[in-house]
């Protein structure tokens, strides 16, 4: 019985790939970890608190996978710099940069706490992303298979009330996207973006079940909120070598939030 032939070219497979991820010590990160380190990559685990990002370290690693771990906060430049370059020691090299460390911070433009708010949400959101790229730069000119994934929100489409310091950076993520797109493809290196919708993570922990139940079945189209590991399979198929024409693209993982009008 004679073996099949595969007829297409491009690997599926991010094998032996250096993913260095921030925010990746809990929730929506966390999941985009394991499944790179499911997927043979080997895997920077960076975030703010040293048990959670040890935590996951240890998890990957028991499993048989590949990971290391920083604590960074993406608000220090000095330290996003210092870590990419350690990372790329450690593992030889940057392939994918994943930019998913995010904060939530909602309050009217007349309150008290607006321009901290403000203020925070521009850096962590936006600002830092174009950080950990230009950190992260000169190692992903060295990759053959060179991705950048940067995570906005359905709320980079649109808007919720008190919401603009945040709304406006996740705007400002898919124009970023979009622009070092155009600025860095002669170069192939990708840059895409993900705009996740209704997540069970920290971020919405206080949220009800009750009252996420209502809000995903009146405002998705499939009327439930996403597991984590669901919107970190939109970020591995960007950074597949066979996604190699796609780039400047703004995925929504949101369950049909954008598309549905009633």
């Amino acid at each position: 019985m004679g073996t099949t032939k595969r007829l297409s070219t491009l690997s599926r497979s991010i094998d032996g790939r250096v993913a260095l991820i921030t925010g990746a010590g809990m929730g929506q990160g966390r999941a985009t970890a394991h499944l790179f380190a499911d997927e043979g990559a080997h895997v920077a685990v960076t975030d703010l608190g040293q048990a959670e990002v040890d935590a996951v370290v240890a998890e990957i690693n028991d499993a048989g996978g590949s990971a290391a771990g920083w604590t960074m906060d993406v608000a220090n430049r000095d330290r996003v710099t210092q870590v990419t370059n350690e990372v790329a020691e450690r593992f030889g090299g940057i392939d994918h940069v994943i930019n998913n460390a995010g904060i939530s911070r909602f309050s009217p433009i007349d309150s008290p706490e607006y321009e901290d708010n403000w203020a925070i949400s521009l850096e962590v959101l936006l600002t830092a992303h174009t950080v950990t790229v230009r950190a992260a730069l000169p190692y992903l000119r060295q990759s053959d298979a060179a991705r950048i994934v940067n995570i906005a929100s359905t709320e980079g489409w649109g808007a919720t009330k008190f919401g603009s310091p945040y709304t406006a950076a996740k705007h400002g993520v898919i124009g970023l996207t979009k622009s070092l797109a155009v600025e860095l493809g002669r170069e192939a290196i990708t840059v895409n973006c993900i705009c996740p919708g209704p997540i069970n993570t920290a971020m919405t922990a206080e949220i009800s079940q009750e009252h996420k139940t209502i809000f995903a079945k009146r405002r998705t189209a499939l009327g439930r909120y996403a597991e984590p590991e669901e919107v970190a399979h939109g970020t591995l198929n960007f950074c597949l070598p066979a996604s190699q024409y796609m780039t400047g693209a703004v995925l929504p993982v949101d369950g049909g939030l954008l598309i549905k009008n009633a």
